[in-house]
């Protein structure tokens, strides 16, 4: 079936609405239970939605992700705010790079890691890269960006954040990729 211009449109718009509500309902979750981690899912549309359309739609998508962190770090104040939004205080312009730019890969690398693979294993493995790079990218960003904080020691940091919040990142992203995909392609047809 061949999309429109309004087919994209009301694809990206369903999309960004789930990611919305994903933030929203995952931020009350992981602020008032006392979990020891805080995964970020938001991802996981933009690592579907580029296995079901595309690079194009994904890079938008994960663009609009990139937008929705800058606000949602401008809003709700972090001690890591700054890293994701040049709006607050200590950011700076190249936060707007760490917020954006690997989210936008996000929506690339699925797509093509699934097209290269065999269909079931494939979508466990897209699932699984799409999210290890928002984790390589955002973190190698904040290396290189920001290696100054922390007196230097910003390894600690993304250590921690790597030992635990990316593991249950990509194995959440993994499964619920592998489980979601197939019913919506065959909603797609």
């Amino acid at each position: 079936m061949r999309q429109t211009k309004s087919t994209h449109v009301a694809t990206l718009a369903i999309f960004f609405a789930v990611m919305i509500v994903i933030d929203i309902v995952s931020s009350v979750i992981f602020n008032l239970l006392p979990v020891p981690i805080k995964p970020t899912i938001v991802h996981i549309p933009v690592i579907i939605a580029s296995i079901l359309y595309g690079p194009k739609i994904g890079a938008t998508l994960g663009g609009m992700m990139g937008i929705l962190s800058v606000v949602h770090n401008t809003i709700i104040l972090l001690p890591t705010s700054y890293l994701f939004s040049p709006f607050v205080e200590n950011g700076q312009w190249y936060s707007l790079i760490v917020a954006i730019v690997p989210r936008v890969l996000i929506g690339v690398t699925p797509y093509f890691i699934y097209r290269l693979s065999h269909k079931h294993v494939g979508l466990l493995i897209a699932g699984a890269i799409g999210s290890i790079t928002n984790t390589v990218f955002v973190l190698g960003s904040i290396f290189f960006l920001f290696s100054g904080v922390y007196n230097g020691n910003i390894q600690a940091m993304l250590a921690t954040i790597i030992g635990t919040n990316s593991i249950a990142e990509m194995v959440i992203a993994a499964f619920l990729t592998a489980a979601i995909v197939p019913t919506l392609q065959k909603a797609k047809n």
